[in-house]
């Protein structure tokens, strides 16, 4: 089979289940104290609930009812014992519920934070790779059902082994003839298990795909529901959707049939060594080899047995569940990102803002290359103007220079250092990208600007806005700084996202700035509001400029002419305008293009 992921360093495939068992026990070593009390109040409990079954059988019946041995006669002395022992085991029972609930709570926020943290260290090209309501059920559900590994699976397996071995030994104790006849079934059980647990880890697999293609269905339309209106695709989009559902559905009842069917056949084969008890019992009890009290001691062991075995028989659905999870949130943690921070790697304390840009060719694929023997020079505080057609590879050429993506060939410095040689928060923090794409968070106007700095003061923040252009518009808002965007707040205009965009590179205070496409959605009015804050932000700073229109390029120091990945032409505008080659001929067809649009507006 094809490798699924080339940089993976463990194949899922080829990952064995007992290895996930054990990774996962050494997590469990943060919660150790924990589970040591869980288990020492469920042992307690289940030490409380063993007496009670003698009690009531072979006590009350054959002695206090009867009027034989120690407690002849007194029914009442049985019963405060009984109840004692219930009150004891009750206690312990609520002791460790208590203690079992904040476990829960603590593990689940451990294991969503431990895979959300390690998403964030992944590469920009993981995230362009997959679907976010994939990613979603990786860090909700995987980390909820991994959960019960913790909580319930490793307590309640030790507790209910101990029962189990506990009430065995009580009853081999008791008469070791009809304990081998209760037993029976038991081969029976532990082959129809063996037979179950590989196919009901393919289907939580299949399942786990088929949800998972769902809540990325469920995600894209309500992200995109804009262009699902626009085009009218509501039908369209809610077939698509019935189709996964439909396929969710029927993985979910493979699983459910499956478990459905396995599980009653577990109980009745368990449940029919009880039969047999009631049946030899009670012929021994005829035959007056054994008293009533001991056969009823006997059965009420026998059920209090099949509890402990019925955990172990739902233990497959259990490990089915939690391994299919771990192995999806391991592969999140071992998952290798593209691009990696080196051991030694330099910080910057400064950063002058010196680029060079030397013989670059990268593509996000093998053997297709975007970029082609690319070089360019930014010189401290110069602005550089990167000019060309659509899929030229302009946008790809910044994401390089920021170390969103590493390059296949040749180098790329910053201050004479190799930028994979920079530690990541050195350069991001020196750094600042104001795009044509502007993402506002969910939260108030003055966090998204504050995202970059989330340590300045609120006149910080003014004084940004004021810098962008973005102060007037924001106090006319219905809360100021206050008013919440985003997701369910203020809808904010592009221009004013844009304007956000820069009050927010300016708060960050970078040495190098990148603009890409900074007003390529924007009217001409609101261009020229954004170009004046642009104009505002670039002062000082090593500035790489991509643009369309090149009007906003005006102030650019030195032009660099991209086509099909390769630098065509480099220099001044007079320069470039004086060969008549390709910028001549892009700002030939810019001209005409807002002619014709003058004289559509007239």
């Amino acid at each position: 089979m094809i490798y699924p992921e080339e940089g993976r360093q463990v194949c899922p495939r080829c990952m064995k289940k007992h290895a996930i068992f054990i990774r996962l026990l050494s997590l469990a070593g943060k919660y150790k104290l924990s589970l040591f009390f869980i288990v020492l109040f469920m042992l307690l409990n289940s030490a409380t609930g063993l007496v009670i079954p003698y009690f009531q059988g072979t006590v009350l019946f054959d002695q206090a009812l009867a009027g034989t041995g120690t407690f002849a006669g007194k029914i009442g002395l049985v019963i405060l014992v009984i109840i004692a022992f219930r009150t004891l085991s009750l206690l312990f029972g609520v002791m460790f519920g208590i203690m079992i609930a904040k476990l829960a709570a603590n593990v689940a926020f451990d294991l969503k934070s431990s895979v959300f943290t390690a998403m964030q260290r992944l590469s920009l090209d993981f995230f362009m790779r997959k679907q976010t309501g994939h990613l979603m059920t990786r860090v909700n559900n995987d980390a909820h059902e991994l959960q019960y590994f913790f909580v319930d699976g490793m307590s309640y397996f030790i507790v209910n082994a101990m029962n189990i071995i506990g009430i065995a030994a009580v009853l081999l104790w008791m008469d070791w003839r009809l304990t081998l006849i209760c037993l029976i079934p038991m081969p029976l059980v532990f082959w129809l298990v063996r037979k179950a647990f590989p196919k009901l880890w393919r289907l939580s697999w299949r399942r786990h795909r088929r949800v998972s293609a769902l809540n990325s269905i469920i995600s894209d339309t309500i992200r995109g529901s804009r262009v699902v209106k626009a085009f009218g695709k509501e039908q369209m989009e809610i077939g698509r959707f019935q189709r996964a559902n439909d396929a969710f559905s029927g993985a979910e009842q493979n699983f459910n049939k499956m478990s459905g069917t396995v599980f009653p056949v577990l109980n009745l084969l368990t449940q029919t060594g009880g039969i047999l008890i009631w049946a030899f019992g009670g012929w021994k009890v005829m035959q007056g080899q054994m008293s009533f009290g001991a056969v009823l001691t006997f059965v009420n062991y026998m059920y209090m047995l099949y509890g402990p075995i019925q955990f172990m028989n739902n233990i497959v659905g259990w490990w089915s569940y939690c391994m299919a999870a771990a192995q999806r949130i391991f592969e999140i943690q071992d998952a290798v990102p593209d691009v990696a921070e080196r051991p030694d790697a330099v910080r910057l304390p400064d950063m002058k803002g010196d680029i060079e840009v030397n013989n670059v060719t990268f593509g996000y694929e093998p053997n297709k290359a975007i970029l082609k023997n690319v070089s360019l020079r930014a010189k401290p505080g110069q602005m550089i103007g990167v000019v060309g057609h659509s899929g030229a590879g302009k946008s790809t050429l910044v994401n390089l220079i920021s170390r969103l993506y590493d390059v296949t060939e040749g180098e790329i410095r910053i201050d004479g250092v190799n930028v994979k040689d920079i530690s990541m928060a050195s350069l991001r923090s020196h750094i600042g990208i104001v795009s044509q794409d502007v993402y506002v968070f969910s939260g108030t106007i003055a966090e998204n600007i504050a995202y970059a700095n989330p340590d300045c003061t609120t006149e910080d923040i003014i004084h940004a806005a004021k810098i962008a252009n973005a102060h007037d518009f924001i106090e006319k808002l219905p809360d100021g700084y206050d008013t919440l965007v985003g997701s369910g707040g203020y809808n904010l205009s592009g221009g004013e996202k844009q304007r956000l965009s820069i009050a927010r590179a300016v708060l960050h205070n970078p040495k190098v700035l990148i603009l890409d496409e900074a007003t390529a959605s924007l009217d001409t009015e609101t261009e020229l509001q954004i170009q004046e804050a642009l104009d505002s932000l670039v002062k000082g700073r090593t500035t790489i400029a991509i643009a369309h229109r090149l009007s906003t390029l005006r102030n650019a120091d030195y032009l660099v002419v991209m086509d099909r990945g390769k630098v065509v032409e480099a220099g001044t505008h007079d320069e470039l305008m004086e060969r008549k080659g390709a910028y001549h001929d892009l700002v030939r067809k810019h001209d005409e293009a807002l002619k014709m649009k003058e004289g559509v507006i007239a």
